[in-house]
């Protein structure tokens, strides 16, 4: 089966992370989906969420924020697929 391979960079997102879960679970594709998180220094608290979630998910954590591609470029370098797409937690 073919696998899709989807990088979230994460932020301070305590209060959305949820949801942005639930909406990228939610869409339905015959492909397997490997999903990355990458906190960028969070300091609000999404770093205990995410690591209650790294069995679920593959996560990475920088130690402090170095910004959105940064983030992106790391769940890039830990991607086991070359068919990607990156969505900006803020539109979602």
């Amino acid at each position: 089966m073919k696998k899709l391979s989807i990088v979230i960079p994460v932020y301070n997102e305590k209060d959305t992370l949820e949801e942005i879960l639930k909406r990228v679970e939610a869409v339905r594709l015959p492909l397997e989906k490997e999903i990355i998180l990458v906190d960028d220094g969070s300091k609000d608290g999404t770093r205990d969420i995410l690591k209650k979630l790294t069995e679920r998910y593959q996560v990475v954590f920088h130690e402090h924020n170095r910004g959105k591609g940064a983030a992106v470029r790391t769940g890039f370098a830990a991607m086991l697929t070359w068919n990607t797409t990156r969505r900006n937690t803020q539109n979602f």
